[in-house]
């Protein structure tokens, strides 16, 4: 009997009742020894990422203690957002405000168009007709009118090279009556997954009346997180012909030479976007002096900045030097060897 109690025993188990529980009790140890030390590697993981958030607010705190003290004598309101250090680091001042875009919203006109280039509905080689009727006035900034007085005829690629490269009114007004209105434009954009901005006009009716410039805004965030979204491109926003040409387009710009890459080194590779309101007469005030871009550092990485400097009773060169002192500080703040 003994010998058949074992054999049943031995079915079950493996071995003898004793032998059994004794491994059943070893297998229960070791699954909890396993479990602990996974616990004792997440925790050692969690303690290392708060760390390197905590090092990284630490040191960006510089950076920003920096940014305050170059405004902190200007008659003039700052938005700033910066996005550097593969992302880990994110540093604003006024950055939930609204600031007025003026010319910065033609990189969103440009995103809006190719978006409708990779559908299918247009095409960068597409020709279109430009009369003379078409032209804005003098007073409006538009070299196409000023080499083309009459007209012509231009291709959707050579339209946004002007709008966006050279700051154009008119082929920014062409573009936007391609896909629609600029409410299409702002639509495009919120659905992309950024929400703080607002296009109600097209230059000729944004400046028609001072006080319209304002209902064309965004917030330094959303203009940080708009270059992150489409440079970033992981959900393929842009087909890779419509991603080269707009990245090339904007490092092609013309306008602002003295903002952003202002006081960086020359062989420095900047793609951005300016916007500028001209001063109010009556009042003296500058509503928009802006620029968005990205900028690439020596060693291959690079950081996003926004700044827009609004309600500036600082005359124009002041206006453009807040944003090159901000742009000239960061790019030192993460060249350096201490970084």
């Amino acid at each position: 009997m003994s010998e058949n109690k074992f054999s049943a025993t031995h079915l079950f188990f493996g071995t003898s009742s004793s032998a059994a529980l004794g491994g059943n009790f070893t297998r229960h140890r070791t699954i909890r020894e396993i479990n602990m030390t996974r616990l004792i590697q997440l925790a050692a993981l969690l303690l290392l990422f708060l760390t390197s958030c905590q090092t990284s607010k630490n040191e960006t705190a510089f950076l920003r203690s920096r940014i305050k003290q170059i405004v902190s004598d200007k008659n003039a309101v700052v938005g700033v957002s910066i996005i550097g250090n593969n992302g880990k680091d994110t540093l604003s001042l006024n950055g939930d405000r609204r600031f007025p875009m003026q010319s910065v919203f033609k990189l969103h006109i440009a995103l809006a168009v190719l978006s409708e280039i990779d559908k299918g509905k247009l095409s960068l080689d597409q020709k279109i007709e430009i009369g003379k009727d078409d032209l804005l006035p003098v007073g409006f900034w538009s070299p196409l009118r000023d080499e083309n007085p009459n007209g012509g005829i231009f291709t959707i690629e050579r339209l946004i090279q002007y709008s966006v490269s050279h700051s154009d009114n008119t082929a920014c007004d062409v573009l936007i009556r391609l896909i629609g209105t600029p409410k299409k434009v702002e639509e495009y954009i919120k659905k992309s997954g950024i929400n703080d901005i607002q296009i109600t006009f097209n230059e000729e009716d944004m400046q028609a009346k001072w006080e319209n410039m304002f209902q064309n805004w965004t917030t330094p965030k959303a203009a940080s997180g708009t270059l992150k979204l489409f440079y970033e491109n992981k959900n393929n926003l842009l087909s890779k012909n419509s991603y080269d040409f707009f990245w090339k387009t904007n490092k092609e710009t013309t306008t602002g030479k003295n903002r952003i890459r202002g006081q960086l080194p020359n062989e420095t590779i900047v793609v951005h976007k300016t916007g500028w309101s001209g001063t109010n007469k009556e009042t003296g005030i500058t509503a928009a002096v802006n620029d968005i871009g990205i900028v690439f550092l020596p060693n291959g990485e690079y950081f996003i900045i926004s700044v827009f400097v609004s309600e500036s009773k600082e005359n124009f060169d002041t206006n453009e030097k807040i944003i090159a002192d901000i742009a000239k500080a960061t790019f030192d703040f993460y060249t350096t060897s201490t970084k």
